[in-house]
């Protein structure tokens, strides 16, 4: 995880909110997701979808299928695709009562980032498991200047995150309801990216 980001204070990059994909964005990979952003500085940008479920699924049976023992009831929590770089790696998002001091990137408001085995291990136990936890194959990720970009091209748009539109399962719904949090309805959206 350290090769994402270093922590930096300065409130002009977004870690920590939420980007929220346009109509008529020309990847469908990243239409109508909902990503929040784990890092951005001036030299990447790193974020996770929080509405795109595996089909099907389960945390409990990918940790069971990596071997991962379980002492907790099955979580019927869905898988999410975070991104389409390295899907076959996970990375999970959640709240601060789990912290592995080597491992887990800080993000912002009592969020962290966490891609190691431990957190799968926590995740599993009735006793270290994190209050609110996400597990995301793949990430999205930009290099220097192109999230800039994207947004001045209005690709995205920009949100405060919550926990409810970050860890609930609605995931249907995700999409409209950060729009609501900018008091925006898709019908006024134009499909059409770009400024006049």
């Amino acid at each position: 995880m350290a090769n994402f980001i270093e922590e930096d204070e300065d409130a002009d990059f977004l870690t920590g909110r939420l980007l929220v994909a346009m109509p008529g964005i020309e990847d469908p990979r990243f239409e109508r997701t909902v990503l929040y952003l784990c890092a951005h500085d001036e030299e990447q940008a790193m974020g996770l979808a929080v509405n795109r479920p595996v089909d099907g699924l389960t945390v409990y049976e990918l940790l069971d299928r990596l071997g991962v023992k379980s002492d907790i009831q099955a979580p019927g929590d869905l898988v999410l695709l975070g991104g389409p770089i390295e899907r076959e790696r996970g990375f999970v998002l959640h709240t601060d009562d789990f912290n592995s001091p080597d491992s887990t990137l800080p993000v912002a408001d009592g969020l962290g980032l966490t891609a190691t085995r431990d957190v799968l291990d926590a995740m599993a136990s009735r006793m270290r498991r994190p209050r609110k936890a996400i597990l995301a194959l793949g990430y999205a990720g930009w290099g220097p200047g192109q999230l800039e970009q994207e947004l001045r091209d209005n690709i995205w748009l920009i949100c405060d995150a919550d926990e409810g539109i970050v860890f609930d399962e609605d995931h249907e719904h995700k999409w409209t309801r950060a729009l609501a949090k900018l008091g925006i309805t898709a019908d006024h959206l134009s499909a059409t990216a770009g400024s006049a």
